[in-house]
């Protein structure tokens, strides 16, 4: 009888519990880290796909009527939240105008703000299509670009954002690092997409 009135000694020791708990705080703090980059890479990327399909539709619309097309800056703001958060795009020349007249939308909502800047004197000659957002709501914006040269001159146009530079977009890859790379998507400057991430 007294074997059945006797308390079990099976369960874990509040030192057991606290290994365990140290052990998920030290693995989170490494996770979340990480995590949080990886959100930033896929938020940028957004930006850099809908270039290479704005450089795609002016490259057939000049093909068809021998000249780019022009977009004013759209939406018209840059998300919430300081920017992190996404923003439905509307195209803010109007209808038949800008985006419309190129035929290229983004699906659904946008983090980044877009616009193309064409050779008013010569419309077939070149543009520089930009994408500005704040997508890590720190304040300074990412600047994404591409940049048709005029001719071989390997000089282009400034963006509508005044951030790509005419000469292309940044090339770390050359000593030392300039914005050279002109007719390729990529970062405006040197801390768009690298410094944050």
């Amino acid at each position: 009888m007294s074997k059945l009135i006797r308390k079990s000694n099976k369960g874990f020791t509040l030192i057991e519990l606290m290994i365990v708990v140290a052990i998920i705080g030290i693995l989170a703090a490494i996770a979340i880290p990480n995590f949080l980059r990886f959100q930033l890479k896929s938020k940028s990327s957004e930006g850099k796909v809908n270039l290479a399909a704005i450089r795609t539709a002016e490259e057939s619309y000049l093909a068809e009527f021998g000249v780019y097309v022009g977009a004013v800056l759209s939406p018209a703001t840059v998300g919430s939240n300081g920017g992190s958060s996404k923003t439905p795009f509307v195209n803010v020349a109007g209808a038949n105008a800008g985006f419309d007249q190129l035929g290229w939308s983004p699906e659904g909502q946008v983090f980044f703000q877009y616009g193309v800047n064409i050779n008013a004197a010569a419309a077939g000659a070149s543009f520089t299509a930009s994408a500005t957002g704040n997508i890590d709501a720190a304040g300074a914006n990412q600047a994404w670009g591409y940049v048709k040269q005029i001719g071989t001159t390997g000089a282009g146009l400034v963006g509508l954002d005044a951030t790509c530079a005419t000469t292309g977009t940044w090339n770390a890859s050359v000593t030392p690092p300039a914005a050279n790379m002109v007719d390729t998507v990529g970062p405006c400057d040197g801390v768009s997409g690298q410094s944050i991430f």
